[in-house]
């Protein structure tokens, strides 16, 4: 299957803005592609960005049957792009697919449709230090029907659009609530889908924990309510007296990010230990208290590494490391954006040039 390209005239594009922030303004052109039942994927083309027809009684809208990802794209020093790891990305998202009942994509297919896109809105990759252009692939079911069941129909597209840099007033840490009492995801959920009812699902208690003062919510496994998962929309590590980087083992109900698997990589080959283990939050406050965890940080496509300055459960705040970014977090940080922007050498094949 080829991609038809429907641009528009160089004279009606635009480009990156001098200013711009996340998701909220996109660039020229979306990649799309329709699924229908016995016939396969087909129609793919990229086309000048505009609103989609659905019908009312769309699955989509009913039933949530809906998945999604986020990478980005980042420009080079020397005016190049790169994407990072957008392969894992892909075989991400089908395995969303599957979860939710969804058709899988070919996934050199959808990495080649990434790049094309990218290719045609160049101009809109931001050149600003710690900018990127951010790409959404999704996937929703656009049967028309009520009853439940998987759908038959559905649209496979991308958009992007700039993001400026996570940190626009420096690399500073963000405070996190525990959640003691609701839950985000529980084992033989979708948890460890990247479906938009897991975000949905946490906006409440996001939304009370601000109102408190807090940036972020510390989810708990939703059996015992014990076991640390994930923090917002990211993954969490724990370091240990500087040196041991721990975070809990995938259970079902963790996203697998694609950050914490690259720290998870990188962080030996600079002299750290990495550790994936269940972790007792009990232990874990016990162990900030005390001293032995060093530094906490959060990890994700958006921000990279958010480092943890405080935390807070069952009405008592916890500071770590005097409230201040910790050196391996920095370092993390540092070292995984290096790769990324195509400054330091890329060791395991990560990164992807756009043509």
């Amino acid at each position: 299957m080829t991609i038809q390209i429907n641009a528009l005239p160089e004279a009606e594009r635009g480009r990156c803005p001098e200013t711009y922030s996340f998701g909220t303004g996109f660039a020229d052109h979306m990649f799309t592609q329709v699924y229908d039942e016995g016939r396969g994927w087909h129609d793919a083309q990229i086309c000048p960005f505009g609103n989609f027809s659905l019908h009312p009684a769309a699955a989509v809208l009913h039933y949530s049957q809906e998945i999604f990802e986020g990478l980005k794209a980042y420009r080079r020093k020397d005016g190049g792009i790169n994407l990072f790891r957008p392969e894992a990305n892909a075989a991400r998202f089908n395995r969303s697919a599957q979860r939710m009942v969804m058709p899988e994509v070919d996934a050199g297919f959808h990495v080649e449709a990434l790049k094309q896109l990218v290719a045609l809105d160049q101009a809109w990759v931001p050149g600003d230090a710690g900018a990127s252009l951010y790409i959404r692939p999704a996937m929703i079911a656009t049967t028309p029907k009520l009853g439940l069941g998987a759908a038959a129909s559905y649209l496979h597209f991308v958009i992007t659009g700039p993001a400026g840099p996570y940190y626009p007033q420096g690399f500073n840490p963000v405070s996190v609530y525990v959640s003691d009492e609701m839950r985000r995801a529980v084992k033989g959920g979708v948890g460890e889908a990247k479906t938009g009812g897991n975000y949905a699902a946490s906006l409440y208690v996001s939304e009370e924990v601000a109102r408190k003062g807090y940036t972020q919510v510390l989810w708990l496994d939703a059996i015992e309510g014990r076991y640390v998962e994930e923090v917002g929309a990211m993954n969490i590590c724990f370091v240990y007296d500087g040196s041991l980087i721990r975070t809990p083992a995938l259970s079902g109900s963790i996203l697998p990010g694609i950050t914490r698997d690259s720290l998870l990589k990188l962080a030996p080959t600079l002299g750290y230990e990495v550790e994936e283990a269940r972790l007792d939050i009990n232990e874990v406050m016990a162990d900030i208290a005390s001293g032995r965890i060093t530094e906490v940080f959060g990890c994700g496509t958006a921000a990279v590494v958010s480092p943890v300055g405080l935390m807070a459960m069952k009405g008592r705040d916890y500071e770590i490391n005097g409230g201040q970014t910790g050196p391996v977090a920095r370092r993390l940080f540092d070292e995984l954006m290096a790769i990324q922007y195509g400054d330091a050498e890329d060791p395991f094949g990560w990164v992807t040039a756009v043509d």
